[in-house]
């Protein structure tokens, strides 16, 4: 083969590769806003009070005849949910690998949780046991897509393309996010103007997050490819499979290693996301209004975290990024324990320090995993990431919740969510990435 056709090759490779991020990205762009407007804005304290409306006068409904207080519903359908994407995500992992059938599986998955929040419409009145199996249904089809999607990453990108391929699809997520919570804000702030009632804004903003997913989808669905494989042997059920993949994993130690380390910090990330909100209206006495536009500053500075975090891995190497996301995140912590009450810009500034390290942690910790996995175990591994993201992050709402019952203290509380990014930091710089990614059978990169 002469060497301008073995160039020509090379070239319309790279663009067919250029061509699959492209759609990649659009997943990040599609599913964020169900993780930004329904999960962290418009469906907490909307569905609670569906529940509410439910509940008899002792304050409790009464799901398949079990009591539960109105007010703690939604967080029980949130961890049933959890519950759920451990049983699915293993299994669907292990069975796209096996089969190289990864995007029908992504696409079965993509429409089943557009398909749950588009119906959060007909959410209204009483009916918070439609809401609560809406809501279940949903989280876990995200887990299992956001596997398949992550899963992705070390087949349509070289090791020295991941950072910045894993950078920009959080980034076009945290934008369309930003861009569409906007447009809720408008309505919901000013659905008086529209002839809506606030329920009607809200059940409108719900749905029209499924709707953007389900439409968006269709991008990554049409450019991204199967790298189909000979069907092996059937799946095993669901805790049997995540068994089975934790004790392949367990001869990779390296890779555990950097896996322990990521559920550590992460759990830290996630608590802070979930509990900001907390701290700020209880501690700091700020409004919702405040609370709301502070969610959407971290939403934009995040794309810009993203890509600069991106950048400075080319510079410096995901891993040595991302410990100084971590060493960032406790100086953040740390001057969110000063913060004035009463005083909105301070929290903004707080707001804007998070979002400026947030979206680049969780990148860069995507395309470092990328590199840890075994070739042909790509969905496989990533459900057991998957679950570390998203299934396992309850240690950090416990020692807040802990440390408040202590202390009475928010203050105290806040603060006390240094010690999974120390640890998190200890642990993570303890891995040796280059030996952990020739373990796994990949070729090492010059900077990582």
């Amino acid at each position: 083969m002469g060497t301008d056709t073995v160039g020509t090759a090379a070239v319309d490779e790279a663009a067919d590769r250029r061509r699959e991020q492209r759609g990649w990205y659009f997943y990040d762009w599609a599913c964020s806003v169900y993780s930004t407007s329904v999960l962290t804005v418009f469906l907490g304290p909307y569905l609670t009070s569906v529940a509410e409306n439910a509940a008899g006068a002792d304050g409790f409904v009464h799901p398949l005849g079990i009591p539960v207080r109105a007010g703690a519903f939604f967080p029980y359908a949130v961890s049933l949910s959890v519950i759920v994407s451990v049983l699915a995500m293993p299994l669907v992992g292990a069975a796209a690998d096996r089969t190289g059938r990864k995007k029908p599986l992504l696409g079965v998955a993509a429409y089943i949780g557009a398909g749950a929040t588009a119906g959060m419409f007909f959410l209204d009145g009483d009916r918070y046991l439609l809401g609560g199996a809406l809501l279940i249904v949903a989280n876990a089809a995200q887990s299992v897509a956001m596997m398949l999607y992550n899963s992705y990453l070390p087949q349509i990108a070289t090791p020295e393309e991941r950072d910045r391929v894993s950078s920009r699809g959080w980034a076009f997520g945290y934008a369309a996010g930003a861009l569409v919570l906007v447009a809720d804000l408008v309505l919901y702030l000013a659905h008086d103007s529209f002839g809506l009632s606030e329920g009607m804004a809200v059940r409108i903003c719900l749905a029209s997050a499924g709707l953007w997913w389900g439409a968006f989808a269709l991008i990554p669905l049409r450019r991204l490819r199967d790298r189909r494989t000979p069907v092996r042997e059937a799946t095993a059920p669901g805790l049997r499979q995540l068994a089975a993949t934790v004790r392949d994993m367990r001869r990779h130690p390296l890779t555990l290693g950097f896996l322990l380390a990521y559920l550590v910090y992460n759990d830290g990330i996630q608590t802070v996301i979930s509990q900001a909100s907390v701290y700020g209206s209880e501690e700091l006495g700020l409004e919702q209004s405040t609370l709301i536009t502070a969610v959407l500053l971290v939403q934009v500075l995040a794309v810009a975290g993203a890509l600069g975090l991106g950048r400075l891995a080319r510079v410096y190497g995901a891993k040595r990024t991302i410990l100084g996301s971590l060493v960032a995140w406790t100086v953040t912590l740390a001057a969110g324990y000063f913060l004035p009450a009463g005083q909105p810009v301070w929290f903004f500034v707080l707001a804007a320090g998070i979002g400026l390290v947030l979206g680049g942690s969780q990148a860069l910790s995507r395309s470092l995993f990328s590199h840890l996995v075994p070739p042909g175990k790509e969905a496989e591994y990533f459900s057991a990431y998957e679950l570390s993201d998203r299934g396992m992050s309850w240690l950090g709402p416990l020692l807040f919740g802990l440390t408040f019952q202590l202390t009475g203290s928010y203050r105290d509380a806040i603060i006390s969510l240094v010690a999974f990014f120390v640890l998190g930091f200890v642990l993570l710089a303890r891995v040796p990435v280059h030996r952990a990614i020739s373990d796994a059978g990949n070729p090492v990169p010059e900077k990582i």
